[in-house]
């Protein structure tokens, strides 16, 4: 048995779950937020019990510490050399890696090159490493990389319509992001389906404040709407996901505003918060749709109609497909915005949905499909988390 820790380090905040391998038992998961202020917060779960810890976490080193120090207060573990191996989620690996590895020298080294593709992420990820690297010297450390499970895409999908020489020499293609989650979905779908995954096509939703869609044939990814950045894309919380490039300009020049400020107005200030002007949560959006605002539910169609256009581009790309799987915060509990999606491809894709089962299901594992629907729809719970720890045995061989 190992004990293995999967760590998700953003620039503010570390989430984290202490696993029992292979028995994939959870021992403790938690998260510490607001990093680098006076006013941090830590809280971790373990035997039915929650505990909230509010102080001043000034930086990385301090968080790693109070995760290291609550496992032994509250005796997750009894000693930290327990711990033999940690995950830790890098968002961009480049073409550099389609799998997971250990983290090594160079591989630190890459990851760190990289961070131009991922500069609010890749060096978050890095600072998490090596602050536990240094706590827990002894444990051996793997990188699990968003970007991926989508290297399986054709070049004829990844490439971009510009000058080819953007490509060879800065590296300007779709890469795609959320892999660990479709990655865990499109199997654990599989397995529910009673099938084989290498002979299983789905269309995976990851929705969620930042969302994206993945077209799986025989279990690899061909094609996922996120592109060169985590902008491109649907429709998302704060994003914009695609729009007409030219209005970049077009804005710089009627509102004075820099490349660098419109880009952050569209990572910001976009999508559901952009249009509604009330929230970029889909519970907020509801709430104003039953009182009958008029932005709202404009947001709520123009959400749908998004998601359900890139599904219906993926359908056509696959040839045919045997589940629609929706997941991520507001795929797994948002039964109004999968009816919305779901109605606007039911008709094309010969779906047959119990709605009434699809009103009633929030945040579980549930086949929303008819027996005589020519799709399977299923709503299936991530967990980045525990393929960050599978992974973590299988290249570390525990």
């Amino acid at each position: 048995m190992n004990k293995i820790i999967a760590v998700n380090a953003g620039s503010s905040s570390l989430k984290f779950q202490l696993f029992e391998m292979p028995s994939e038992q959870v021992l403790c998961n938690g998260i510490i937020e607001r990093i680098g202020l006076e006013d941090g917060i830590f809280t971790v779960k373990f035997n039915d019990q929650k505990v909230v810890v509010k102080q001043a976490i000034m930086d990385h080193k301090v968080a790693v510490q109070l995760v290291l120090d609550a496992l032994l207060k509250h005796k997750i573990v009894s000693s930290l050399s327990e711990i033999t191996g940690v995950g830790h989620r890098v968002v961009h690996g480049g073409e550099l890696y389609n799998a997971s590895v250990e983290l090594t020298s160079k591989v630190e080294k890459d990851i760190e090159d990289l961070s131009d593709l991922a500069p609010l992420h890749n060096p978050a990820n890095l600072v998490g490493y090596r602050a536990f690297a240094k706590e827990l010297p002894n444990a051996r450390h793997v990188a699990v990389f968003d970007t991926a499970f989508h290297q399986t895409m054709p070049k004829d999908i990844y490439t971009y319509p510009i000058p080819y020489e953007y490509y060879t020499k800065f590296k300007i293609r779709r890469y795609g992001f959320h892999g660990t989650s479709h990655s865990y979905v499109s199997r654990r779908t599989a397995i529910l389906m009673n099938q084989n995954i290498n002979h299983t096509n789905m269309i995976t939703c990851h929705l969620g404040n930042g969302a994206s869609l993945a077209a799986i044939k025989d279990g690899k990814s061909v094609n996922t709407s996120m592109g060169f950045t985590p902008l491109a894309g649907i429709m998302m919380g704060t994003r914009s996901g695609d729009i007409d490039p030219a209005i970049i300009t077009f804005l710089m020049h009627k509102t004075d505003k820099t490349a660098e400020q419109v880009i952050d107005v569209l990572n910001k200030k976009s999508g559901m918060l952009g249009v509604s002007g009330i929230s970029s949560d889909a519970r907020d959006i509801e709430e104003a749709i039953e009182k009958g605002n008029e932005m709202a539910i404009l947001t709520h169609q123009l959400y749908g109609n998004r998601v359900a256009s890139r599904i219906g581009s993926y359908f056509v790309q696959l040839g045919h497909v045997d589940a629609i799987v929706f997941t991520g915060g507001l795929g797994e509990n948002d039964s109004l915005t999968r009816e919305s999606i779901l109605r606007k491809v039911e008709e094309a894709m010969g779906l047959k949905i119990d709605y009434v089962l699809n009103s009633k299901s929030r945040g579980k594992e549930v086949l929303l499909s008819l027996p005589e629907s020519k799709v399977q729809v299923w709503v299936v719970p991530t967990n980045e988390e525990l393929v960050i720890a599978r992974d973590t045995v299988q290249v570390l061989g525990l």
